[in-house]
């Protein structure tokens, strides 16, 4: 799936029967919409606001009528930075879970399974730079997630080379800020790229 905050009137539309989702931003204050995946991310990468725990804690709370069709919510991360990742968001995995959502950690520069609580989520979220992502270690977090059966979602994924690349270590979904700029032009693109990579068998094996 892709995940998109870009979202418009078009984009709604097109998610119907496709394999195109909304990642929604508490900084943006959009919302879900009936019957189209969604996911609620934290705020912590934003350019818009920093990460603002009342306002992301208000977003959790007001969205619960839409619980059955979010993938993950993502618990409060630190940038770049394993470990404080790690302190950061197992202070709020259980208030996640609390309101009823699938928890979301996600991995950082330097991550390493004993960093990553795997009993107390639902999905690896594969953040960090972009040399991170796609390295060997990441790649081998990627494969005990699948093993643990979660779902794995990787971020910025902003081309069918990158999302093939996703797709071939196994991930179940991506986010990217593709569809946020010109959207209605990009679209069309985007859905090539779902058709084309969905028709591929996972390789489990990092293309870079």
């Amino acid at each position: 799936m892709y995940l998109t905050g870009g979202i418009n009137q078009a984009i709604v539309g097109a998610c119907y029967g496709t394999r195109l989702g909304l990642l929604l931003q508490p900084a943006k204050g959009n919302v879900p919409v009936p019957g189209i995946p969604f996911a609620i991310d934290n705020d912590c990468f934003s350019t818009l606001r920093p990460f603002d725990e009342d306002r992301w804690l208000d977003y959790l709370a007001q969205r619960t009528p839409a619980v059955a069709d979010c993938l993950f919510a993502v618990a409060p991360d630190i940038v770049g930075d394993a470990v404080a990742t790690h302190i950061r968001s197992c202070l709020y995995i259980d208030t996640i879970r609390w309101y009823g959502y699938p928890v979301a950690f996600v991995s950082q520069d330097g991550a390493t399974s004993s960093l990553i609580p795997w009993d107390l989520i639902d999905c690896l979220f594969v953040g960090g730079s972009t040399a991170w992502k796609f390295s060997e270690p990441s790649v081998a977090l990627i494969r005990e997630a699948k093993q643990r059966g979660l779902w794995v979602h990787v971020g910025r994924v902003n081309s069918l080379r990158r999302m093939m690349t996703a797709h071939s270590v196994g991930a179940d979904s991506a986010d990217g800020t593709h569809l946020v700029f010109t959207p209605d032009q990009h679209l069309p693109e985007v859905l090539a790229w779902l058709n084309h990579v969905n028709a591929q068998p996972p390789l489990m094996e990092a293309a870079v």
